[in-house]
């Protein structure tokens, strides 16, 4: 004789409960995450007339991809400016968490933080303008310089090339390395510091053989935060970059907008993110086998 459905008491299952706590995030995730990648890796292996689009399966956009120089130059030079961004702001990123963490009184730390994250409340758009303006030929920084006599006349280098993108995107993503650095940093016991100083070592060995390895998860965050946007940025490079720092968001763009090739700009963009993937894995990776080399020892 076949049992009775007992919903209530169905429904009262942790199991069940359990799954009625995923649903909405995992019905969210498939909706706008999964769904959205699915649809550009299909588009990659479709080709485009005008407004029509043929559905039948080919490589060719990924040869075309692979063998015209401009595709490769423009990824190359996308992931030479994001690792010089992300090189560039952790570092500097890292002295400012130290400090916050481990030299302003606990009361004043969040009015530290608060004044980190001051550069939020403008636009992007603004902040990318006033760099624009900054760096420009008359612009402040070659005025100061030739008013020092370091220079003799402005530097035409540092606006409209890679260099500008780079000291822009620095900038605006300064922030989000310090944030995850400096919470690394605080979760960090200090009598460890105490006992590696009664050992022997200075403060030198102290912050690399103690400090720096423990604050590994939050450079690691950082590095993340910062490499994974800034490749696929193409508003500071169209706004201050030139030809010299156009980034491949730029030619997806123009794929996707103007040249009305959206398999194309499809085949770049899973191109740029099979690209980001593999440059993430390698960090993480190596921050891993660094992290658990220096413990062992």
């Amino acid at each position: 004789m076949a049992r009775s459905f007992d919903l209530g008491r169905f429904l009262r299952r942790d199991e069940t409960k359990g799954m009625v706590l995923i649903a909405p995030p995992f019905i969210y995730a498939v909706l706008l995450l999964a769904a959205p990648l699915t649809a550009i890796v299909l588009f990659s292996f479709w080709t485009q007339d005008f407004m029509t689009i043929d559905r039948s399966f080919t490589l060719s956009n990924y040869r075309e991809a692979f063998t015209d120089p401009l595709y490769m130059e423009l990824l190359s030079r996308s992931l030479r400016i994001s690792l010089s961004v992300t090189a560039i702001t952790v570092v500097l990123a890292f002295p400012v968490a130290y400090f916050v963490s481990f030299y302003v009184a606990p009361e004043r730390k969040s009015l530290w933080l608060f004044l980190i994250t001051i550069p939020f409340w403008t636009s992007y758009l603004i902040r990318v303008f006033l760099w624009r303006v900054i760096l420009a030929y008359d612009g402040p920084v070659n005025g100061t310089l030739v008013g020092l006599g370091v220079i003799d006349e402005p530097l035409a280098w540092i606006l409209y090339s890679a260099n500008s993108v780079v000291i822009t995107l620095a900038h605006a993503y300064a922030p989000f390395a310090i944030l995850p650095i400096f919470v690394s940093l605080e979760k960090i016991d200090r009598s460890l510091h105490e006992a590696g100083r009664d050992l022997g070592e200075n403060r030198v060995m102290v912050f690399l053989r103690v400090t720096l390895p423990l604050a590994m998860p939050g450079v690691l965050a950082a590095v993340l935060i910062v490499f994974i946007p800034t490749i696929g940025d193409y508003v500071t490079p169209r706004l201050v970059g030139g030809s010299d720092g156009t980034m491949i968001a730029n030619m997806i763009q123009t794929q996707f907008m103007r040249l009305n090739n959206a398999p194309m700009g499809a085949t770049l963009s899973v191109l740029a993110m099979l690209m980001v993937g593999f440059v993430s894995l390698v960090m993480i990776l190596g921050t891993l086998r660094w992290t658990r080399g220096g413990k062992s020892k």
